[in-house]
């Protein structure tokens, strides 16, 4: 209501009239009025405090021109016109490598207020925090964070990988035919760490955890590799205990297979798995070749590769549809064991239906494993037209 009579009035009443306007409302109001006023008008606290007084006072004098508060040419000037300079100094300290000072003492730390308005009057602009403040935000500037947008160089066939993976997954869910999405997700630390998040806890009772997060030696980290079934919306992940490796992964979607898979697709006939241009399941590993040729020998059936491009791992259909989901749920949760995480996997589920199994996979994955020619030689792959390196189909040997 302050705040409607207030704006009823705007262009009406001259500054000394808003300031009585402010004050009466105040006085209305009592104990803290002020600063309610303050805020729901815009008059400084000052300004309502000073027509308080002149209330108050027992000699009120009206001035003798109505609608003259001050003399002409009275008030306190504009920072900006007492220091006309003073502007392009704050630019130059807080912009310093597109203003051309790399030399700037700030270049290097953190921009507060405080710093900008010291550093401001060593250079002779006499100037408080809180004007550093009002000009900056005059100027177009505001606290900003990081955010995430550079890629890098993305490749030329970037958006027909995808269209050409979105028409080879198209393909094999009308036909009925498995199509996974697979990823490692982020290695966790086991054991009294603190997790991102927060969860609902007592009032003051915070779950302890520790200072540090040095690796414990016996619990180690956690590997989850994860299996995201597009059709089912079900995924599998196996949080291993060893080397995030290639046979690590491709004994993932051999346990998911087994476990899940199946099952659900009895009459398959090829297995599509999506997967990123990196890491365990890189495009280059020839590891991972091997290991889908061992696969496509145990199923007996073909087992389709695609590829994201370089760069793209957030498009693939796991991060969002399975590992986002994973991490809300255990959101200010201590991972202090394997079997914790696994349960905690396990639990997830959307609105959408989303089901999870989850195991612990104990088994050794040493690293740096070597695939000789003669072995890579082995490996039924038959490379598509178009960016073979990325799209490929390793038939068993019958």
């Amino acid at each position: 209501m302050i705040a409607a009579r207030h704006q009823a009035l705007e262009g009406i009443l001259d500054e000394r009239q808003r300031r009585l306007h402010a004050a009466v409302e105040a006085k209305l109001l009592g104990h803290g009025g002020v600063k309610r006023v303050s805020q729901a008008t815009g008059v400084a606290r000052g300004s309502i405090l000073a027509g308080i007084k002149e209330l108050e006072s027992p000699q009120r004098v009206l001035p003798e021109e109505p609608r003259r508060v001050r003399r002409a040419g009275a008030g306190r000037k504009k920072l900006t016109d007492r220091d006309p300079a003073v502007r392009e100094a704050l630019e130059r300290l807080v912009e310093p490598a597109t203003r051309g000072d790399p030399q700037s003492p700030l270049r290097w730390t953190c921009k507060s207020l405080m710093q900008l308005a010291r550093e401001l009057g060593e250079q002779g602009h006499a100037i408080s925090h809180v004007s550093v403040g009002v000009l900056l935000k005059e100027m177009g500037y505001s606290l900003q964070g990081n955010r995430k947008t550079l890629e890098g160089a993305s490749h030329p066939d970037r958006n027909a990988q995808f269209e050409y993976i979105n028409d080879k997954t198209q393909a094999a869910l009308s036909a009925g035919q498995p199509v996974i999405s697979v990823d490692t997700k982020k290695k966790e630390l086991v054991g009294p760490y603190k997790n991102g998040g927060k969860e609902w806890r007592p009032q003051g009772e915070p779950e302890p955890v520790k200072v540090h997060d040095f690796v414990d030696e016996e619990l180690g980290r956690a590997n989850p590799y994860g299996v995201y079934d597009l059709a089912n919306n079900a995924g599998w992940v196996s949080v291993g205990t060893d080397h995030d490796t290639a046979s690590f992964a491709v004994a993932t979607i051999r346990r998911w297979w087994f476990a899940m898979g199946q099952a659900v697709y009895p009459a398959a006939r090829e297995l599509m798995i999506m997967a990123d241009g990196g890491g365990s399941n890189g495009s280059r590993v020839r590891l991972w070749k091997l290991e889908l040729q061992r696969l496509a020998d145990e199923l007996d059936m073909p087992i389709r590769v695609s590829h994201f491009p370089p760069g793209t791992s957030k498009w693939n259909k796991i991060e969002h549809r399975l590992f986002s989901y994973i991490s809300l749920n255990w959101r200010g949760q201590p991972l202090v064991s394997h079997e914790v995480i696994v349960n905690l996997i396990a639990a997830t589920t959307t609105r959408k239906g989303l089901k999870v199994q989850a195991e612990i996979d104990s088994a050794l994955y040493p690293k740096g494993v070597k695939v000789t020619d003669t072995e890579f030689a082995t490996i039924r792959i038959a490379r598509d037209d178009f960016h073979g390196e990325w799209n490929y189909v390793i038939s068993p040997n019958r």
